[in-house]
């Protein structure tokens, strides 16, 4: 963020002003030690001449050096050696006349005309000038390249940071299809078998797409809201399986406010549903636990349905997804496990740093 104009003209001020400042005092000083009769009027008239003229020339210095950058060293050249002379030759002219307005000549010459003042003391004070010119030339590019180093770092954080977004935004609307073309082809079947079950799934899959809509923006929700959502998923399978499915949800207390990725906990339900529970032909459980494990948080789906394939687990849409997800949002941070259970079923477990919603 760009600082105000104002404060930037008051530091510009102070460091003009601290330089006079101490200007002055040395010279102050170097007139006492000499043992010679000092005064302060004409040391502080001079250097708060000489340092206020620069402050003034400072904006003037900042586009030279801005009209000289990018064109290499034949343009850095072409703008800078003859601005360089220039402007020292009248920032000498116009302290050298301020200075005898205010103090008139030098106590040590009183009959001393200004021309001949003036030439005295051009010749040093030009070279002087002529290297303040350069000092603040290399100062002021230097602010500047930061400044530009800074605002072009800020853009890529900015550009990587909506990328992101974007990829995850994507990432969680492709679960709706998904899940929506599954609910669907469920309806679809019991709509002849089974009217009633069919009105009822409807029922429930308008409720769940209130509140995903509700959230579609949020690429974080507190778990209490995702539990939310699930209960209105399990309600919609629960009219599907019907006897066949029972479902416990155990949520820890001081886990409800905790954030988690929208939509995190529906594909992996769901995966044990269609993949675990759905070709049993007894009665399945499903289990959701929800448990504070230091800095992380712990979910976990357990199903005791027929349990992985012998060649392994394989990540379809809902798992791929979830692991991706996972990814960008918190790198390394996050773990998700897929493994058979000793008893029978599947157990997936996720990991990520815990972190509480604000009030």
């Amino acid at each position: 963020m760009t600082a105000p104009r104002w404060k930037i003209w008051g530091l510009v001020f102070a460091f003009w002003t601290l330089l006079a400042l101490s200007y002055t005092v040395s010279s102050v000083i170097s007139m006492i030690s000499e043992g010679e009769a000092y005064t302060w009027i004409r040391p502080f008239t001079w250097n708060f001449t000489n340092a206020y003229l620069w402050m003034l020339l400072t904006p003037v210095v900042g586009w030279l050096g801005a009209q000289g950058g990018g064109g290499g060293w034949s343009r850095f050249w072409a703008v800078h050696a003859p601005s360089s002379i220039v402007l020292a030759a009248l920032q000498v002219m116009l302290m050298l006349g301020i200075y005898w307005t205010l103090c008139g000549p030098p106590a040590s010459r009183p009959n001393i005309g200004f021309v001949a003042f003036a030439r005295m003391q051009f010749a040093y004070n030009f070279h002087l000038s002529w290297l303040t010119y350069g000092v603040m030339l290399v100062v002021l590019r230097a602010i500047d390249s930061q400044r530009r180093l800074r605002d072009e770092r800020l853009r890529n954080s900015q550009l990587e940071t909506q990328l992101v977004q974007s990829q995850l935004q994507t990432l969680r609307v492709q679960l709706q299809p998904h899940f929506l073309f599954n609910t669907l082809n469920a309806i679809s079947a019991l709509a002849l078998a089974n009217p009633v079950q069919a009105r009822q799934m409807i029922a429930r899959l308008s409720d769940f797409l209130r509140l995903t809509l509700e959230e579609r923006h949020a690429q974080q929700v507190p778990l209490s809201r995702e539990v939310e959502f699930l209960t209105c998923y399990l309600g919609i399978q629960q009219v599907r399986f019907q006897d066949r499915l029972t479902t416990h949800i155990d949520v820890s207390a001081d886990t409800l406010r905790a954030l988690v990725p929208n939509m995190i906990l529906q594909p992996l339900v769901e995966n044990a549903l269609r993949h675990g529970l759905l070709e049993k032909t007894e009665r399945g459980t499903l289990h959701i636990v929800t448990r504070r494990d230091g800095d992380n948080l712990l979910l976990r789906v357990d199903d005791d349905g027929i349990g992985l394939p012998p060649e392994g687990p394989k990540d379809g849409l809902g798992l791929g997804n979830t692991r991706t997800r996972l990814d960008m949002l918190f790198g390394a941070d996050a773990s998700l496990e897929l493994q058979r259970k000793a008893e029978g079923g599947t157990r997936v477990e996720l990991r990520f740093p815990f972190r509480e919603c604000a009030a």
